[in-house]
């Protein structure tokens, strides 16, 4: 069981090594220009040149991402809560939120530019139309869920309506809510870094938009890399969280 755990915490950087040796030899194999597909040795370089605009960028679209994330965090679960709360609410809200996500947010960021202007509302808001949706969803779907027996059985014993949604349709919502925090966090980024690179001034998406129009792609490469650094570690954190507040919900493969 213990080589089993330890195997488990490893696979991961054992397969991002092995991921990286196999490109990196591809393209020296295969004479691959830097300008088409840089190898790992060559984003590293780029690392090292420019560690100093590429950690300001970071830390510029970090903030902006987590002002959108955290905003879709407040409006998901509010408007969750709402729609899982409610049959009414759900058949009525549910189809347009749908809609809503299906369309494109590279088709929105414009139009917001022309409300907000070139700068951080349109990273932010982008940042939070595209998250929302999954923690919208997920609390609503741990709420409509509720076994209808167990609600009968609690009406029985007294309890309310309102009683029944905060000391058991809540609780029993969580691992769906941290499901999708882990999944929202991901979308933020990715909503971040498209307002960056359309109408950003500043941040990871505006240094790859001008690296790839300048045809730098082992610095454009840089920024991927420290973006898909964030969200992981992001994505960690909050798994974390769940795990130790949710431990309850995972108690059946403790032994696995």
């Amino acid at each position: 069981m213990t080589r089993n755990r330890n195997l488990e915490r490893w696979a991961p950087v054992i397969v991002l090594v092995v991921t990286l040796l196999i490109w990196q030899i591809g393209v020296m194999a295969f004479s691959v220009p830097e300008f088409i597909f840089p190898s790992p040795w060559e984003i590293a370089k780029q690392f090292a040149e420019f560690k100093g605009p590429l950690l300001e960028a970071a830390w510029k679209t970090f903030w902006v991402t987590l002002l959108g994330f955290g905003i879709s965090i407040v409006v998901g679960v509010l408007l969750g809560f709402l729609v899982g709360s409610s049959r009414l609410a759900y058949a009525a809200f549910y189809p347009l939120m749908t809609a809503f996500n299906a369309v494109p947010k590279a088709a929105i960021t414009p139009i917001l530019v022309v409300w907000f202007g070139i700068g951080l509302g349109p990273g932010i808001l982008t940042a939070f139309l595209i998250s929302f949706f999954p923690i919208t969803v997920n609390i609503a779907t741990g709420l409509a869920t509720l076994e209808p027996e167990l609600e009968d059985v609690l009406r029985v014993l007294g309890a309310k309506r309102w009683d029944v949604l905060m000391k058991v349709g809540l609780p029993r919502s969580m691992p769906y809510f941290y499901g999708s925090l882990k999944v929202a966090i991901t979308l933020a980024f990715v909503g971040t870094v498209l307002a960056e690179m359309t109408a950003g001034d500043s941040g990871i998406g505006y240094l790859m938009q001008t690296a790839g129009s300048q045809q730098r792609l082992p610095l454009a490469f840089a920024g991927l890399v420290i973006i898909g650094a964030m969200a992981m570690a992001m994505y960690e954190l909050f798994s974390a969280i769940e795990k130790h507040t949710t431990a309850w919900a995972h108690r059946g493969s403790q032994g696995h």
